[in-house]
């Protein structure tokens, strides 16, 4: 007899996902710390009415998230770890950033009725306050995935980095905390670049070099000796994926290095992993030619551009990762 154990397991995870979402929205987690509070008065810190509230703690505790005794709730174990914006582990830095993904989720069926993006998204077009929202969005993740990298790649023979397509350019911040010494560009579009820089003086990085340029159509003016594409590839058509590929090895050095990331990526199979196949079916509500590229596809392109060595690997936010070295 066939059993609804699938379905049943997948309508249940989706109020819980969203738990956890209201959670760090409120930042519940960094605000309990290594501490205990009650919903009183964890609700008068948040100013949120502590009987309403305390639905939300008991589902977070249900979940074992947090943990409670005798009415006071303390972070669970992995919440501590992984949840408390506080600590170097923290992984929550983008749930604003998953606020706008999750809301995008639910109108698949719709964008593929219209045969368009129901919630599209367009870089090129935006304009300074949607790509001064956007980037602030970004910020905090872009942090959390150059802290990530950095512990991934030794950095100790690079001197110069570019950030290609990095948004607010905090991926810089994060790379730097580890490796102080380098120095750091970010390559953006013009709308991007224009806010750019008043975002990273508030995280302490002025001193980052912002150039205006769409790697789609030409390299930086300047040669360093490590690329990062984070999510760039991923939200561009094949032929413009192809060439970003292309002109991010012509601002290389002999010998440099590039680091593609990002979520959108599928096994030649494209069955898995998870994050690309799903996030496959989010780039049809935000972008006109956006997609989970496959590995084959990226290998061949990184081939082409000339780049040796080519080693696909995972970081600790789940996202993937391809290098490759010039000769």
């Amino acid at each position: 007899m066939v059993e609804s154990d699938r379905i049943d397991a997948l309508i249940a995870a989706v109020p819980a996902a969203l738990a956890l979402r209201a959670g760090l929205d409120l930042g519940i987690f960094t605000l309990l710390g290594d501490s205990a509070a009650t919903a009183d008065s964890l609700g008068a810190a948040l100013e949120v009415e502590p009987g309403r509230l305390s639905r939300l703690l008991y589902a977070l505790a249900s979940i074992g998230l947090l943990d409670v005794e005798d009415g006071r709730f303390r972070n669970g174990a992995e919440a501590s770890a992984f949840l408390d914006a506080s600590k170097p582990t923290y992984r929550g830095g983008d749930h604003a950033l998953l606020r706008e993904l999750w809301g995008a989720d639910l109108l698949t069926a719709e964008s593929l009725r219209q045969n368009r993006p129901a919630a599209l998204h367009d870089f090129a077009e935006a304009g300074p306050e949607a790509a001064a929202a956007f980037s602030r969005m970004l910020a905090p993740g872009g942090v959390m995935f150059g802290r990530h990298l950095a512990r991934a790649m030794d950095l100790s023979a690079i001197g110069s980095v570019i950030d290609i397509g990095g948004g607010p350019g905090t991926i810089l911040v994060g790379l730097r905390e580890r490796w102080p010494r380098i120095a750091v560009t970010l390559m953006e579009l013009p709308t991007v670049a224009a806010v750019a820089p008043d975002i990273l003086a508030e995280y302490g990085a002025g001193d980052v070099v912002v150039e205006a340029g769409d790697i789609t159509v030409a390299p930086s003016v300047g040669r360093h000796d490590l690329a990062i594409l984070k999510a760039v590839v991923q939200v561009l058509p094949p032929d413009q994926a192809r060439r970003a590929i292309l002109n991010a090895a012509r601002c290389l050095t002999p010998g440099g290095e590039i680091a593609i990331a990002g979520q959108g990526v599928v096994d030649d199979d494209r069955l898995g992993p998870p994050e690309g196949v799903f996030l496959n079916l989010t780039f049809l509500n935000l972008y006109r030619h956006g997609e989970s590229y496959t590995e084959g596809q990226y290998r061949a392109w990184m081939t082409e551009a000339g780049f040796r060595d080519i080693a696909r690997s995972r970081l600790a936010d789940g996202s993937t990762v391809f290098r490759g070295r010039l000769p």
